[in-house]
């Protein structure tokens, strides 16, 4: 169960901020954040090398798209397209709006369920699928947290429940002066309401091979802040025990 949290302050010199965890067996192997796709040298993603795809993208337009697994779906079904697939698809095009609509329209029944975020600096929208049809809505102004379940869902989800009232009363990052400390401490987090229930966790680490495998902080800048680029720092292993650095982003 991958987690990503948002916080969208639309007049801000930084208007969207997110964070992400995430959660996979950790012996399926992948490649941190790179121009990895000849034909999508305009995007910047980690690429999983046992399906091909990712998890989280950006392009140099400043679109981010997320693909969490929806409840109970992890792993590949037979007759099923790779979900990491969708975030890529979603970068290809110039803005949100267009591709949350993009998205939206696509053949569900391709897919396992899953739960998607896309943003640029002006607008955000989720993405939810059960596999039978895809529904999308525009995330809220503020601090907003997802996972397997519903948006900031505090009653399915223990993990929102415990965890987004602690990002929402958090020193809020600021990408001018490097300032992450307190989201990067959130993400490492193995602290959850239910202590018998590991999943509650931001940091999962289990003794069956699933953990939190990796971690990622953006920040997209003001659309009138011309020459400024986006922020990404990466994580690659489990936060806190390895440290984020800066991904370069000099295809931007």
């Amino acid at each position: 169960m991958c987690t990503l949290i948002i916080s969208r302050r639309p007049s801000h010199r930084w208007p969207v901020l997110i964070g992400a965890n995430r959660d996979e067996m950790r012996d399926r192997a992948w490649e941190p954040p790179y121009s990895h796709w000849p034909d999508r040298k305009h995007v910047m993603a980690g690429r999983d090398l046992e399906a091909g795809g990712t998890w989280l993208a950006l392009n140099r337009d400043g679109v981010v798209a997320s693909i969490l697994n929806g409840q109970n779906s992890l792993g590949f079904a037979p007759g099923k397209r790779s979900r990491g697939e969708l975030p890529l698809e979603a970068v290809d095009h110039e803005d949100a709006s267009t591709a949350a609509t993009a998205m939206a329209q696509l053949e569900p029944t391709s897919y396992r369920s899953f739960n998607m975020i896309i943003a640029d600096a002006r607008e955000a929208f989720w993405l939810r699928s059960d596999g039978v049809e895809i529904e999308s809505e525009p995330v809220p102004e503020g601090i907003s947290m997802l996972t397997a379940f519903d948006l900031n869902d505090e009653i399915a989800s223990d993990r929102v429940r415990y965890h987004l009232p602690r990002f929402r009363l958090a020193q809020i990052p600021n990408p001018d002066t490097n300032d992450w400390f307190a989201w990067e401490a959130l993400l490492a987090s193995t602290e959850r309401e239910n202590q018998i229930k590991y999943a509650g966790a931001m940091n999962i680490q289990t003794d069956f091979g699933f953990a939190t495998v990796s971690s990622t902080l953006i920040a997209l800048p003001n659309l009138k802040l011309f020459g400024t680029s986006p922020v990404w720092r990466f994580c690659p292993g489990e936060p806190g025990a390895v440290p984020f650095s800066n991904i370069g982003l000099n295809w931007m």
